[in-house]
């Protein structure tokens, strides 16, 4: 679309008296209704465009001015986001995938803000590897506190969750 304008735009200041020359042809550009609404002098019509002539014009037409939405504040879009209508994740189950295993915690991304890690099961500990899919039970979205009495929360950039199972996992033989 873009490239059609650039053209048309182009073709327009190389030669000006194109759109007049487009408009004036009889064979170019024709009245579309019906025909006794359509008065034509001299090849010339008084109507709307059609053909080669009207897509020329569409093109070369200046794009309508979007009118600006009224500003919502901060407030308003975080009580209307989907984020709030979740409520409090708490005690929620979500799905997570393993993305990297270190020697028995398994590092679980859950589409939250924070990952979670939670230790390798002793059962079926074979199977939970990188790629697998598992349940999870959220506690708590993000692990902070005040360390060794600082007036601020520190944040571990972790969420706390708890490992319900296994729900498939790249490990797990293919059965028949």
């Amino acid at each position: 679309m873009q490239s059609l304008r650039n053209i048309s735009k182009s073709l327009l200041r190389r030669n000006p008296s194109l759109l007049t020359n487009l408009r004036s042809s009889p064979n170019l550009c024709s009245k579309v209704g019906d025909a006794e609404d359509t008065e034509v002098v001299g090849g010339k019509s008084d109507g709307h465009l059609s053909g080669f002539a009207k897509a020329f014009e569409k093109f070369n037409a200046p794009e309508p001015e979007e009118k600006p939405q009224q500003s919502q504040t901060f407030a308003s879009l975080l009580r209307n986001s989907k984020f709030i209508d979740m409520g409090d994740p708490e005690g929620k189950i979500v799905t997570g995938r393993i993305f990297q295993v270190v020697d028995d915690d398994l590092y679980i991304d859950f589409g939250w803000k924070f990952h979670c890690v939670c230790p390798r099961p002793i059962k079926n500990s074979q199977e939970f590897v990188r790629g697998a899919t598992v349940r999870l039970r959220v506690k708590d979205l993000e692990l902070s506190a005040k360390f060794l009495g600082a007036q601020k929360e520190l944040t571990i950039l972790e969420a706390d969750c708890v490992l319900l199972g296994l729900i498939n996992s790249p490990a797990r033989p293919i059965r028949p």
